[in-house]
């Protein structure tokens, strides 16, 4: 896929295309998370609002509880801002969980539970979205809270981080002529996600950032000061399937936080103390004759739930029908590595099939994407 460069900068073509959302849609929503990327986003969408009349600007935070002490209190700075309109969610919801396979899911603020904080005096406490999943939260948002308003929500999914993004973004137009968005659901048209910062690199996100004297999360400084590379830093629930390497050093750098979460969140100090075990390994064990040999008993025997087993297979036998031959030793891998830190989401295998694209069967012959559906 072939790449074409447009005559402006990516700061002023974000300006613009958050100018053109602001000019279409009633309703103009920002998903903050606490980091780099939507700490830009909200900003350059604060100097839009701002030019256009159209402050204070509604911003939704999805509080998966345990996070990081750092991103609380760089997302209070933000929905502390008079520009601002907060939406800080803290209803029950529930959570894949990454460090353990016999507590797999972690109930965020869950009624009757000692939590990993407090919910915040003027967040939402309670759940009338229709759903208690993190994913489908954001899109069940606006639906509900913005029923018969066109509505924009705005996120900083950039395609550098994934080359199923890239495709995703780039590949066919969503509303009118932007690729760089989302319907939400047909059934509630008038209601899209959008990405103005897809073609922004890393090095674009901190420019702005730094040019602008913007604050941000110091749990990056954190992360630089510890040694974690650039690409690597992370700000999302320590339990994350993506994010479970920062547990070697939570203890560290929040040692409250520590104690908060592993008191709450099983698994959690396990996986810090043992977290080799959770990689997979560089050589094959003696005692299997193949890496797919090992991968069978790894699921048989560390994914204790049977319903959660069936999806792992379901997903495998799926992935593994559309790859090559050349393909399935790393594939393999990849599910063993699933397997080691309970990616119930797929989010490991999700990233395999984008990378790997000109090894799956039938290349270039319109194919389609993988699926991550769970079994019916």
């Amino acid at each position: 896929m072939s790449k074409i460069y447009l005559g402006a900068n990516v700061f002023a073509a974000a300006l613009e295309r958050i100018g053109r959302l602001f000019d279409t849609f009633d309703e103009v929503i920002v998903d903050v998370s606490g980091g780099k990327d939507s700490t830009v986003v909200l900003n350059l969408a604060l100097m839009v609002a701002e030019q256009k009349g159209r402050l204070p600007l509604s911003v939704l935070f999805l509080d998966q509880e345990a996070e990081w002490d750092t991103v609380i209190d760089h997302v209070r700075q933000i929905m502390g801002d008079p520009r601002v309109r907060p939406y800080w969610f803290q209803g029950p919801f529930k959570l894949f969980n990454a460090t353990s396979t016999g507590e797999p899911w972690l109930y965020c603020w869950q009624e009757g539970k000692t939590w990993i904080r407090e919910k915040e005096p003027d967040s939402i406490h309670d759940n009338r979205l229709g759903t208690d999943r993190f994913k489908p939260l954001f899109d069940a948002f606006p639906k509900v809270m913005f029923p018969n308003r066109s509505t924009a929500q705005i996120s900083g999914v950039r395609c550098e981080e994934s080359p199923g993004r890239l495709k995703g973004l780039t590949g066919g137009a969503t509303f009118q002529d932007i690729t760089w968005g989302r319907i939400i659901t047909k059934k509630a048209p008038g209601h899209y996600t959008f990405y103005p910062l897809y073609d922004w690199g890393y090095r674009d996100i901190w420019k702005a950032i730094h040019d602008n004297g913007w604050d941000y999360c110091r749990l990056y400084d954190f992360e630089y000061q510890y040694g974690v590379p650039v690409l690597d830093m992370r700000v999302s629930n320590v339990h994350h399937e993506t994010a479970v390497h920062s547990l070697k050093f939570l203890q560290e750098i929040e040692p409250e936080t520590w104690n908060r979460i592993t008191a709450r969140v099983s698994g959690v100090n396990a996986v810090s103390q043992a977290r080799e075990t959770y990689e997979v390994p560089k050589a094959l064990p003696f005692m299997f004759p193949n890496w797919r040999e090992y991968r069978d008993y790894l699921l048989e025997h560390l994914i204790t739930d049977p319903a959660i087993r069936e999806v792992f297979r379901h997903k495998f036998a799926l992935i593994d029908a559309q790859f090559l031959p050349e393909a399935q030793e790393s594939l393999t891998k990849c599910e063993i590595s699933a397997i080691l830190v309970n990616d119930y989401e797929g989010t490991k295998l999700g990233n395999f099939a984008s990378g790997h694209d000109r090894l799956r069967k039938g290349f270039g012959k319109g194919r389609d994407r993988f699926s991550y559906h769970e079994p019916a």
